[in-house]
């Protein structure tokens, strides 16, 4: 079923979602925020009278009349003048009896005042109420009044009318009608301007279909598994995707960059050199606390003109161990292949001898071989316990033979089965790649001899291996262990990186020893459980 068209342009839609939010607002504001103008504006005239009150309780002219030290007319004269100035309905002064001592009208003057409500005054409690009196309904706030002494000798009655009040509660809606009108009229404005801008930046496709695009491309970038960010024109990160994250926080930063800054939330990437340049950055190495990461980084342009930039980047760690595991199929394959081919070989004798009917010979070598190959598998296998690491050694043997050299393998004590499965992984990268070596470094000499060496006590094991090879050049010997360097030419310089990494995994370390002309000695001791 084909999508039915929208009823309303873009434009037309903003600017009806526009109008009906401000005048649910202006709804919600009549319902809500006018009663608690009210309530605040009713609370502030209730503080303001009771603030006069205290000050006219704390008059010492109040307080002398009431205590008939000064004539009582002067509480009159007072109160008439803090009338005026504080713009109050009444000021009245009154004794313990509840009697007046001052009113805005002159003739109310010794009369009880009226309302029924300054009962908790006279008891020296504040309070505040709203009553009918003389002058009519109004808000009133109680104080008592204290002697020096600390007696109560009277009390103060503050009101503001209720008229005034209400008028300020309206002028106080009126100013938020006000705001609100305006707020309708600049929405209005707004909502057309922004839907015109919107329309002009969407290349002509409608709201539903850039979420589309959206959704499938964010989709797509936090299904990758390699690491994705990218920042804008000021080098400000826009976007980053979920494997990005999680290396993050194997790195120990765990919140959200977007928005921030590439160089304050990550300076080891250095994206600006990109963006000032222009030119992709490949295949860098990245130190982030401790995790170093593959990454290419690329500027982006739109048109003819740079927008931004984009790095993806992978863990290290992760390749290198694709890449030793690579590497040890390799290895296992090329034993195997060793082994296939020397047997083969021997096969071969066996037919000659049996064409030629040679069968005493037969004999005799048949049993060499089977004493050979008992001496030799008998012994490696009741000394080695782990069956694969065992096979291996056989098939190194084999090997050497194949390339007409002597492999001597000798174990001190019986090397048990290792109870993580990952240490006979890496042993088989550190000897495989130690015995290729040695074994390649024997192509031009005479005396073609390989020596491994295991020695096993208290889950501690020592691997030795030896040749009879030219020795490494000493200004050399502390480079042989980098990543991509060899004197046996380009894409070479692999095997010893590898070795010492398993080493490092292995919390093991090895040790160099070389003499030109009479051979090189690896020496590795690390923990095995």
């Amino acid at each position: 079923m084909r999508n039915k068209r929208p009823r309303f342009r873009l434009q037309t839609t903003i600017t009806i979602l526009v109008c009906g939010v401000v005048a649910l607002a202006l709804f919600v504001t009549d319902l809500l925020i006018s009663n608690e103008i009210g309530q605040s504006t009713e609370k502030n005239q209730s503080e303001k009278a009771m603030n006069i009150a205290r000050m006219i309780a704390h008059s010492p002219l109040v307080m002398e009349a009431l205590q008939q030290k000064k004539d009582e007319p002067a509480i009159q004269k007072y109160s008439n003048e803090m009338v005026k100035i504080t713009n109050v309905e009444f000021i009245v002064v009154m004794d313990m009896n509840g009697i007046r001592k001052s009113h805005p009208s002159p003739d109310k003057i010794g009369q009880r005042f009226v309302g029924g409500d300054e009962g908790p005054v006279l008891h020296g409690h504040e309070n505040t109420s709203v009553a009918k009196g003389t002058l009519g309904y109004s808000l009133r706030a109680f104080t008592p009044v204290f002697s020096d002494n600390g007696k109560q000798i009277g009390a103060v009655a503050v009101g503001i009318s209720l008229n005034k009040v209400k008028q300020d509660v309206r002028n106080s809606k009126k100013i938020i009608y006000l705001a609100v009108i305006f707020g309708v009229i600049i929405g209005v404005i707004g909502a057309i301007i922004l839907a015109k801008k919107i329309k002009r930046s969407m290349f002509g496709l409608e709201p539903f279909e850039i979420g589309k695009l959206l959704e499938e491309r964010s989709a797509m970038l936090q299904s990758t598994k390699e690491g994705i960010l990218a920042v804008d024109q000021e080098a400000r990160i826009t976007l980053i995707n979920n494997e990005a994250l999680r290396l993050f926080e194997e790195a120990g930063i765990k919140e959200n960059p977007v928005g921030s800054l590439v160089d304050q939330y990550l300076p080891q990437l250095q994206l600006k050199n990109v963006m000032e340049t222009g030119k992709p950055r490949l295949n860098l190495e990245i130190d982030l606390s401790g995790i170093t990461l593959f990454a290419n980084q690329l500027p982006i342009f739109v048109g003819n003109q740079m927008v931004g930039a984009i790095t993806t980047f992978r863990n290290k760690t992760e390749i290198n161990k694709l890449a030793e595991e690579l590497t040890g199929i390799k290895l296992y394959a090329e034993a195997l292949r060793a082994q296939s081919h020397e047997f083969v070989n021997k096969l071969h004798v066996v037919l000659g001898l049996v064409h030629l009917q040679q069968y005493g010979k037969l004999a005799d070598y048949i049993d060499q071989i089977s004493d050979h190959l008992q001496n030799e598998v008998g012994y490696i296998v009741n000394k080695i316990k782990d069956p694969a690491l065992a096979g291996f050694i056989l098939g190194k043997m084999s090997y050497a033979r194949e390339m007409g050299a002597d492999l001597s393998f000798s174990v001190e004590e019986i090397l048990p089965e290792s109870s993580l499965p990952e240490i006979t992984h890496e042993l088989i990268t550190i000897i495989g790649n130690l015995t290729d070596n040695a074994l390649e470094s024997l192509s031009d000499q005479e005396n073609k001899k390989v020596f491994i060496h295991f020695d096993y006590y208290d889950h501690e094991l020592l691997i030795e291996v030896a040749d009879t090879g030219p020795g490494i050049d000493k200004a050399i010997v502390e480079q042989v262990f980098l990543k991509g360097f060899s004197t046996k030419g380009i894409d070479r310089g692999i095997g010893l990186s590898l070795v010492k990494s398993s080493i490092e995994k292995l919390n093991g370390q090895i040790e160099l020893s070389t003499e030109t002309g009479k051979g090189t000695r690896f020496t590795v001791t690390l923990p095995y459980y």
